[in-house]
């Protein structure tokens, strides 16, 4: 009889044992996160530099057509027409190249964010394994937390943790 009421009660401890919980603000630890700053300065600067020589690459196309404006007053009507079919095709084709250029770098960066994405996940998840959480929530814009006490937000630690091993 002892047993069974021993049993019992250890069971009912059990049970009521709270389940522990957090929350990270995901804005707040991608924003201080240095590895994604340096992903994006990285695409930033790529960007940057693509936009110049598509800006480049424009002019000097400009002063071509410009200079086959020219050129074509002096021309008969049908070369004028067939040197003008071949400046158009030029500028398809420019205009495409800059077009798939610009969509590889948009899917790299793509890739290395959500490389990045999954890296914070995993710290998260590992973060909650070793610290006893049963779950931690997301916060901050488009997250489940409308309200959290301060004491069980863990995103600076994940912060630290996630800049530490990105500074090794």
């Amino acid at each position: 009889m002892k047993k069974l009421v021993l049993a019992v009660v250890c069971m009912m401890a059990i049970s009521c044992q709270q389940e522990k919980i957090a929350f990270v603000d995901n804005v707040k630890l991608m924003d201080a996160y240095q590895e994604k700053v340096d992903v994006e300065a990285k695409f930033k600067s790529k960007s940057d530099a693509f936009g110049k020589k598509r800006d480049s690459i424009s002019q000097a196309f400009q002063l071509e057509a410009q200079a086959f404006q020219a050129k074509a007053q002096k021309m008969s009507q049908s070369k004028a027409q067939e040197e003008y079919g071949q400046l158009q095709q030029r500028s398809q084709i420019i205009g495409q190249q800059l077009q798939q250029e610009e969509q590889q770098m948009q899917m790299e960066g793509q890739t290395e964010m959500d490389s990045l994405v999954n890296k914070v996940k995993e710290e998260i998840k590992a973060y909650g394994e070793a610290n006893g959480y049963s779950f931690i929530l997301t916060g901050g814009d488009g997250g489940s937390v409308l309200y959290g006490k301060d004491a069980h937000d863990v995103t600076d630690a994940i912060v630290k943790i996630l800049n530490d091993k990105y500074k090794k």
